[in-house]
């Protein structure tokens, strides 16, 4: 049985880590919101931007006229994974499913690639970097800082660093390995093919003959041209958004269990302390019950 003084202490130590998780909870609540509506903003904008850009692809494919170094496909040789983690940890899972998914594309889908050491990985984020520097996985151009005060202009050198790569014949494929946010409670690790660009391969000649009613100017190609690269730094920003409010929800769950957890304890260490005064009580109790008939009889 402790001591009253080490369940004093105990109890103290529980109540003052309980204080912490709890402004941990809040002040992940406040950034929450914030990167809620930030992506909240963004999900219309890139599925119109994707959808238009989808529209004028699907005409040029038809036609014939669709060109450019993000839609070559090349025999998988040489590969990059972009690791989207968090700076911080006290977040739950949320590394750890995103490493893991990570993980599983190295050892499985690109495992030959691997063994040869032509599998690399970009980290953003501070904990996928720090993991994988302790692994055999090359990693190549470090972006840890970019979700402190997130915004584009940040974002876009990181975008443009990855499709240069691509464009350049450095990596013949490039995939995103995220979580995406879908509530306070729940987020989806995502696995996507970033580049090269995938086309409507399936679909029948007779739906890609298909064109929608749009005026060109000053054409096709000229449009593609432009909006490709946007859209893709756009998909990429947005990708981090995600991560981003997906990475507050986890915290604010995590310290809200964190803090219910400590309560529990709480409850357990007040009723064993009790119960130990108690004991003690009992013990001087029984003791001056002793002195006062060893007294008696003497």
């Amino acid at each position: 049985m402790p001591s009253l003084k080490e369940v004093r202490n105990r109890i103290n130590s529980v109540r003052s880590t309980q204080q912490i998780t709890k402004a941990m909870k809040m002040v992940a609540a406040a950034k929450l919101r914030r990167a809620q509506d930030a992506i909240i903003q963004m999900r219309p904008y890139s599925r119109q931007l994707q959808e238009v850009l989808s529209h004028i692809m699907e005409s040029a494919y038809a036609e014939e006229e669709l060109i450019g170094p993000f839609f070559e496909t090349r025999p998988v040789e040489r590969v990059l994974i972009v690791c989207i983690t968090s700076d911080r940890g006290l977040c739950g899972s949320f590394n750890s499913n995103v490493i893991k998914a990570c993980n599983t594309l190295i050892n499985e889908k690109y495992a030959k690639q691997h063994r040869a050491g032509r599998v690399a990985l970009m980290p953003i984020g501070k904990k996928g970097r720090d993991f994988f520097k302790r692994k055999n996985v090359p990693l190549i151009e470090d972006f840890t800082e970019l979700f402190a005060k997130l915004s584009f202009d940040k974002v876009r050198p990181a975008a443009e660093f990855v499709m240069n790569q691509f464009a350049n014949k450095k990596y013949d494929v490039v995939e995103l390995v995220y979580n995406e946010f879908k509530n306070v409670a729940t987020q989806i690790v995502r696995v996507v093919p970033y580049l090269p660009l995938q086309l409507p391969a399936e679909e029948t000649k007779e739906k890609r003959a298909i064109v929608a009613d749009f005026i060109y100017e000053p054409d096709k190609t000229s449009i593609i041209a432009e909006l490709l690269p946007k859209t893709l730094k756009i998909q990429f920003y947005k990708t981090l958004l995600e991560s981003n409010a997906a990475e507050h929800g986890a915290r604010m769950t995590a310290m809200d269990k964190a803090t219910e957890n400590a309560g529990e304890l709480l409850k357990q260490l007040r009723l064993i302390y009790n119960r130990t005064r108690q004991d003690a009580i009992t013990k001087e109790i029984l003791e001056i019950v002793g002195g006062a008939e060893a007294l008696t009889k003497g």
